[in-house]
C-alpha cells in the first residue's frame, strides 16, 4: 500500500526515510557521444532516499529488506528523473514573461528596468524570492543559476528563501555602472565589495554558492569588468554569468565601447571573465573563433531559445556545439531565461530548442534534449557529482513526469512506441501540469504534501 513519504524527520527503522517506486529515466552521458548506451531506462524501478540523498537505485523487486520498512510513494508508470537545472533565469523578472519589446535593449528600458527597480525594497525583493522559487518548483526546476537585481539585500533575500528550501541555488548581485538608470548602477568599487560581502555570506552555505553577475559589456565599463576579473582570481570557486552575441544591435554597441577588441567575446577575455566556472547566455551571433576560444576556456554557452524567439534576437545554431568538436566547441547548457523567455518550463523550452535546431537544418533527440535539461546543465555548474544523475550519494532532487497528464498527452501518449516518442511528446505538448512531484534533498516539496492532489500517491498512468 502507497504511504505518504515524510517530508522531515526520522528514517525509518532500518535507515531509510522514503522509497519512491516508478520509471527511473537518467543519463551517463551525452546522448549525441554516446548514443543509445547513454540513457538509463527502468521501467519498473526503485530509489530508497536517506537524509537528502539516494541510498539505493534498482528494480523495485529487488529492494533490500533493509528499506522494507520505508513509507512509499509509487508513482506507477510516471518517469521519475534528476530534478530539471535552470542555468540561466532572471529571479526579478518573474512576472514580466510576455512583456514584449521592440527587441533586447528596448525590452530592458520599458520593462526589464522599471521592474528591477522595485527590489531596493527588501520586503519585496523577500515576498517576490518566495513566489519565484515556487514558480520553479511547480515546473520541476530544483537547481538554478539565478541573476538578482543590483540591491545586494534582494540577493541575500533570494539566497534565504533558497536555503530554506535546501536548494541547489548560485546566484548573484547584478553589476552594472552604466547604460541603466540611476536607480540601478554600482561602480567598480561597491559592487566588488557587495559581491564579496554576500559570498562570504553564502557561498558554501548547506547547498548555496555566489555566481559574480556582471549583466553584459554594454551595463559594466572597463573597470567593473576589471575588477570581476579579479574577482574570481580571488575566488575562483565562484561562478561567473553573464550574456554574450543575444543581438546584432548589441553586438554593434559592445563593438562601439570596446573599439580595441576583437570581438565581443574578447572583451570578456581581456578581462579575465572566461573559464570552467563560467556560462554565457545566448551566443546566437558567435563566430567560429569565438565558439573556439570558448571552448578552449572551458567555458558553457547557454541556449535560451523561447527569449531568443519571444525577442526576435535570432536563431541560435546548436550544431556547432557537438562532441565531435573536441575542444573547440564549447559546453553546451540550455535555460528558459525568464522573463525573456516565455515558460518556467524545461520540458517546453526543450520544445523550443527541438523547432529552433529544425529551423537552422538540425536536429536535437529528445534524449540529448532531457539530458541536457538535468545532467548536461548539471555539469555546466559543476555540479554533476551531486545532481544531475539518480545514483547512490546523490543529492535526491527529483522530478517526476506524468505523460498522460492532459486529455490530449494521454492520446497521444497511447502511440508512444519509445521512450524517445514520449520524450518528444512531453517537449511539445507538455506544461507545468506534467509535473506530478518535485523533490529537493529528498523532501517533496511540490505540491505540497498532504494536498488534495497528492494524497495517497499517484496513480498508474
Amino acid at each position: 500500500m502507497t504511504t505518504s513519504c515524510p517530508s522531515s524527520g526520522p528514517s525509518s527503522r532500518n535507515g531509510a526515510d522514503c522509497v519512491v517506486l516508478g520509471r527511473l529515466i537518467d543519463w551517463s552521458g551525452d546522448p549525441a557521444a554516446l548514443g543509445s548506451a547513454a540513457v538509463r531506462d527502468l521501467p519498473a524501478g526503485a530509489l530508497a532516499l536517506r537524509q537528502g540523498r539516494i541510498a539505493w537505485r534498482g528494480a523495485a523487486a529487488d529492494l533490500p529488506a533493509d528499506f522494507a520498512d520505508a513509507p512509499e510513494r509509487d508513482y506507477g508508470r510516471c518517469l521519475v528523473l534528476p530534478g530539471f537545472v535552470d542555468p540561466h533565469v532572471h529571479f526579478p523578472q518573474y512576472r514580466i514573461v510576455a512583456a514584449g519589446g521592440r527587441g533586447l535593449l528596448d525590452w530592458l528600458d520599458r520593462f526589464a528596468f522599471p521592474e528591477e527597480q522595485l527590489y531596493a525594497d527588501a520586503d519585496h525583493a523577500a515576498a517576490a524570492a518566495e513566489t519565484f522559487l515556487d514558480l520553479l518548483l511547480a515546473h520541476g526546476t530544483t537547481a538554478a543559476l539565478v541573476f538578482s537585481t543590483v540591491h545586494e539585500e534582494a540577493a541575500d533575500r533570494l539566497f534565504v528563501a533558497a536555503e530554506r528550501r535546501g536548494m541547489a541555488l548560485a546566484a548573484g548581485k547584478t553589476l552594472m555602472d552604466r547604460g541603466a538608470p540611476a536607480a540601478l548602477r554600482d561602480d567598480a568599487e561597491t559592487g566588488l565589495r557587495a559581491s564579496e560581502r554576500l559570498y562570504a555570506n553564502w557561498h558554501g552555505r548547506g547547498r548555496l554558492r555566489y555566481a559574480l553577475s556582471p549583466r553584459f559589456a554594454v551595463t559594466s565599463g572597463a573597470a567593473q569588468l576589471a575588477a570581476g576579473g579579479e574577482f574570481l582570481k580571488s575566488y575562483p570557486d565562484a561562478l561567473m554569468q553573464t550574456h554574450l552575441s543575444e543581438t546584432q544591435e548589441e553586438i554593434a554597441e559592445v563593438a562601439r565601447l570596446f573599439p580595441d577588441c576583437a570581438d565581443y567575446t574578447d572583451v570578456y577575455d581581456r578581462f579575465g571573465l572566461l573559464g570552467p566556472q563560467s556560462l554565457f547566455a545566448h551566443g546566437v551571433h558567435l563566430s567560429a573563433r569565438e565558439r573556439e576560444r570558448l571552448g578552449e576556456a572551458g567555458s558553457a554557452v547557454v541556449h535560451c531559445p523561447t527569449s531568443n524567439a519571444f525577442l526576435g534576437s535570432g536563431l541560435f545554431d546548436i550544431g556547432p556545439y557537438s562532441p565531435a568538436a573536441g575542444n573547440a566547441a564549447p559546453r553546451l547548457a540550455v535555460a528558459t531565461d525568464i522573463g525573456g523567455g516565455t515558460s518556467y518550463s524545461l520540458p517546453a523550452t526543450l520544445g523550443s530548442a527541438y523547432r529552433t535546431a529544425l529551423l537552422r537544418g538540425r536536429r536535437l533527440s529528445p534524449e540529448r534534449a532531457f539530458y541536457l535539461a538535468t545532467l548536461g546543465n548539471a555539469e555546466a555548474l559543476g555540479l554533476e557529482d551531486e545532481i544531475g544523475r539518480l545514483e547512490p550519494g546523490r543529492h535526491a532532487d527529483l522530478v517526476v513526469l506524468d505523460p498522460g497528464a492532459t486529455p490530449l498527452l494521454a492520446a497521444r501518449d497511447a502511440l508512444s512506441e519509445t521512450l524517445a516518442d514520449t520524450l518528444l511528446a512531453l517537449m511539445i505538448l507538455g506544461d507545468d501540469r506534467v509535473v506530478r512531484a518535485s523533490w529537493v534533498a529528498g523532501r517533496q516539496l511540490h505540491p505540497k504534501q498532504d494536498s488534495p492532489s497528492d494524497r495517497g500517491g499517484a496513480s498508474a498512468v
